[in-house]
């Protein structure tokens, strides 16, 4: 999985400072898992090229707002996010056309999208070792191996914090099953 690595911290620091090339490298590095990020969060696979597209545009623009290196793919997902779900937003605004093949329904594609969204936002709020975790194990498709000899963990560590970052993510999604954008009027009671 060679091409699912993040560009190297030394190239994320080069680029906030402003290198022009370092810059251009880090968006074409950085480019696999932003797509990979899309694929996952949008609806659509053309929905899923314009985000990823606008995520590396704003990486381009505004790598020097990051603040911390190794903060690189949490700022990328957030923004990947932020398009998937402004991309919802403005597909159930505007009616589509009907395609001739079987789908799901505009409102379970718009559903399927917002919960997408509430999944983002409950990874993003993960403390950041937790997120590291779950998003180099579960997003980006690392060996538990893989992922404990990146972060510099032991292999039971590293399965604790993924069964934590899990068990967090899943408590915040049975918590707030209304707090996605429009809300939910069918309420689970009992």
């Amino acid at each position: 999985m060679a091409d699912s690595a993040w560009p190297s911290e030394p190239l994320i620091v080069a680029a906030q400072r402003g290198d022009v090339d370092s810059i251009a490298a880090l968006v074409s590095g950085s480019h696999p898992n932003v797509q990979r990020f899309a694929r996952s969060l949008c609806a659509t696979r053309e929905d899923a090229e314009d985000a990823a597209q606008e995520a590396l545009i704003i990486l381009y623009r505004k790598i020097g707002m990051l603040r911390a290196s190794g903060a690189l793919a949490s700022w990328m997902f957030r923004i990947v996010r932020n398009e998937c779900l402004r991309r919802a937003r403005t597909m159930v605004r505007h009616d589509s056309p009907v395609p001739d093949t079987a789908v799901d329904s505009a409102e379970d594609e718009a559903l399927r999208r917002l919960d997408a969204g509430r999944v983002a936002a409950a990874v993003a709020a993960l403390p950041p070792d937790q997120r590291r975790v779950l998003i180099m194990r579960d997003i980006q498709g690392h060996s538990g191996r893989t992922v404990a000899d990146a972060l510099g963990l032991s292999t039971a560590a590293m399965k604790s914090r993924l069964h934590r970052a899990r068990a967090a993510v899943r408590h915040t999604l049975h918590a707030t099953p209304d707090s996605a954008p429009g809300g939910n009027d069918d309420r689970n009671e009992g």
